[in-house]
């Protein structure tokens, strides 16, 4: 792809509307556009990142078993009256009519709709458990949208749902979902803590926030420093490993601002360890056993007795997380971005040197290419007659962290090749393939 024919409306400035790092960077860049309060169309270069981070989460719901399905948007308002949450859950649902006139709602979330799905097709306790999840558009409506995407009203979210016979048995599914998250989160460079969180409108009595530290989040939290020491690299799927990855958390106290209680922490945490700040929530996982399965009447025969199925709702914020590693990645002060090389809009950006009388550094970066093409490394050539430092600055901010410059230096094989924030290099063609796909893996 040329950067003269990709789209990518970069601005000079930062937009006066955006106030923080995320906000600023996505439009400035290109990557979103407004399209009312709250809602945005996702244009090729923010495109490409989220449908990386959403191929990364999925694989981590893959290997525990889950099975994707796709739910519709819209929901009939019938299964929320059955449950009771249908006046409860209060304005930022957005509640509709059909043309015959039938209460229908744009889904903010799916408990409803897969509980009804799961009655109607599963009968016997000997087909549990089941772990179902689909990535899907959700709408809330906020009272007052902010922040680009990450407090708006239309976003693009994971939400996951596990049916268990039992308290032990679902427990255990809550405890793969945990691990998980865990193991997504580390994927895409992140680090994020899970919380002790309020079930709110989802309801239940168990329940985590994953959160990733930063200055403009907006959850409260309340942490010791000892728990960004847990290793969560364990990857058994038995009973007793998981639980014990649970409990190593539930050694250090760490929550959200509902759950605070001061004399609690301060008796619980050495005052050496205490951290008080705020972080942005990238996932959130719950356990409400029967709440929904009992008025909805989903059960399964249990040897010869009906058994209301247990279960757990498990979220992500697919489009949130781009903005959250932005908050954690970008450089404001300098301008520049580095984006975890796994979900980078492109894999390489290849900068020639172009002036109107000599093309020959663009000859080169297209023989580089068309190498490149033959590995599925994504590039972008930038064909442009800007200056050096002006391209540098460019695709500093876009955030590509593989950069091949093509210089009239540049001999045969050999390229100036740069990991953004570290020095510049000189790699073949084979050495800059190696790089990226082992950087990808990582």
């Amino acid at each position: 792809m040329f950067f003269s024919k990709s789209f990518i409306p970069i601005l000079k400035n930062n937009p006066a509307e955006a106030k923080i790092k995320s906000h600023q960077l996505m439009l400035r860049t290109g990557m979103i556009k407004q399209s009312s309060a709250g809602i945005y169309s996702w244009l090729p270069l923010g495109f490409k990142v989220m449908k990386k981070i959403e191929q990364i989460v999925r694989e981590e719901q893959d290997k525990i078993g889950a099975q994707e399905i796709l739910m519709p948007t819209i929901q009939s308002a019938e299964i929320w009256k059955e449950s009771g949450r249908y006046k409860d859950y209060g304005e930022e649902m957005l509640r509709i009519k059909d043309r015959q006139s039938r209460d229908m709602l744009y889904g903010p979330t799916n408990e409803e709709l897969i509980t009804d799905i799961f009655r109607t097709s599963i009968k016997s306790y000997k087909s549990l458990p089941q772990l179902l999840y689909h990535i899907q558009w959700k709408f809330r409506d906020e009272l007052r949208p902010r922040f680009g995407i990450m407090r708006c009203r239309e976003f693009y979210m994971k939400d996951a749902y596990s049916f268990d016979i039992n308290d032990e048995e679902a427990l255990f599914s809550y405890n793969k979902f945990f691990l998980a998250y865990l193991k997504t989160f580390k994927r895409l460079n992140l680090s994020a803590i899970p919380m002790a969180a309020d079930t709110g409108p989802i309801g239940g009595n168990l329940s985590h926030e994953f959160i990733i530290l930063a200055d403009t989040g907006e959850s409260k939290i309340y942490t010791d420093k000892r728990i960004f020491k847990v290793n969560s690299d364990n990857t058994k799927l038995e009973k007793e490993s998981l639980n014990k990855l649970r409990d190593e958390f539930k050694k250090f106290y760490s929550v959200t601002d509902e759950k605070y209680d001061e004399n609690e922490f301060n008796n619980k945490v050495p005052e050496e360890f205490r951290l008080k700040t705020k972080g942005i929530e990238v996932g959130h996982i719950f356990y409400f056993g029967d709440k929904y399965s009992m008025p909805m009447n989903s059960s399964v025969d249990h040897q010869g007795k009906k058994e209301f199925v247990k279960m757990g709702s498990y979220g992500v914020g697919v489009s949130r997380l781009v903005g959250a590693i932005i908050e954690a990645k970008y450089n404001d002060k300098k301008e520049i971005m580095k984006w975890p090389q796994s979900i980078s809009p492109y894999d390489c950006a290849i900068i020639p040197l172009v002036t109107k009388g000599d093309k020959k550094n663009l000859e080169k970066s297209i023989n580089l290419s068309k190498k490149l093409k033959e590995y599925n490394i994504d590039y972008l050539i930038d064909d442009s007659e800007e200056s050096f430092s002006a391209k540098i600055k460019k695709f500093n901010l876009i955030g590509i962290p593989s950069q091949v410059v093509v210089g009239n230096k540049t001999e045969g094989d050999n390229f100036e090749f740069i990991n953004i924030g570290k020095e510049s290099i000189n790699l073949n063609s084979n050495q800059i393939i190696e790089f990226i796909n082992q950087s990808k893996k990582n």
